[in-house]
């Protein structure tokens, strides 16, 4: 998209997988700006978010975009070997924070997140702790349960999300077909049991839905206009478990975006929500 500031590549290598990190340059004006490190949705290229990235940029923010393990420039490909899951992807989260710390150090820093790289954000508060950061924003993410689906369309999403979890458990793999991508296996069953039960599983041994409730970190949480998979019902089902968190509710309209929107063209269309996201970064409490 012309006009879309380039980036640098970097790799941040944690537990056997390498995670492509896109660093954009610093935003115009004094030193020190806050800095936001994006995370994906799923079987989405850390690529795709320029547009969002360059808006951030120019609304005062310095950028960061990684792509989820197993997705664009981050390894292993999933593949039957793969093994990892929602985890996994929370410690992605905090290696690559540890790898930026000498950027990051006495700079607010938030952790902003679209759909899977949503949750996988949120998870690595709730696993790891929230000291590396100061803010969370939840950018068209929301958790699936099939219940919060408004009218009948909640009645598909149960056979939908189960089906795509068999498929994945009996060929060791998903291959993508129509939906996310090729995922390992441990994304799918993790993100099939968010579906089913509307909570966290248990994830290296930790009560997930338990530790979620316990975060305390400011929240900005933005459901989209006419997402197809995270409708407003299943960011409020989110935002409901941060029960210690001061949360943001808002949504992201067609009116405010100028644009048609939907759970992935909001990212060609985000120059409003990359000022709030902004104004949010700017309140938060200095280090």
């Amino acid at each position: 998209m012309s006009g879309d500031i380039e980036y640098s590549q970097e790799f941040v290598d944690v537990d056997g997988a390498r995670i492509g990190v896109q660093v954009y340059p610093e935003p115009d004006g004094p030193a020190g700006a806050p800095v936001v490190v994006l995370w994906p949705a799923m079987g989405v290229r850390a690529r795709y978010y320029r547009p969002f990235a360059t808006a951030l940029r120019d609304a005062g923010l310095a950028v960061v975009v990684a792509d989820l393990r197993g997705t664009g420039a981050s390894t292993p490909a999933p593949s039957r070997a793969c093994r990892y899951g929602y985890a996994e992807l929370a410690g992605d989260v905090g290696a690559v924070l540890d790898a930026l710390k000498p950027r990051l150090d006495g700079r607010t820093r938030l952790l902003l997140g679209h759909s899977l790289g949503g949750q996988a954000a949120l998870l690595h508060l709730a696993l790891h702790g929230a000291d590396a950061v100061d803010g969370l924003a939840l950018l068209a993410v929301g958790v699936p349960y099939w219940r919060s689906y408004p009218g009948a369309r909640r009645y598909g999403v149960l056979p939908y999300t189960q089906g795509i979890a068999a498929t994945a458990a009996a060929l060791g793999v998903w291959p993508g077909w129509g939906f996310g991508g090729r995922q390992a296996r441990g994304v799918i069953r993790d993100w099939a049991y968010t579906a089913r039960t509307g909570r966290f599983p248990v994830l290296d041994g930790v009560d997930a839905e338990a530790a979620v409730g316990r975060i305390g970190t400011p929240v900005l949480a933005v459901s989209v206009d006419d997402d197809q998979y995270t409708p407003h019902s299943t960011l409020d089902h989110l935002c409901a478990k941060l029960t210690a968190a001061p949360v943001t509710r808002d949504r992201y309209t067609t009116a405010e975006a100028g644009a048609p929107l939907d759970h992935f063209t909001w990212v060609r269309a985000g120059r409003p929500l990359a000022a709030r996201v902004a104004a949010f970064a700017a309140d938060l409490p200095r280090r």
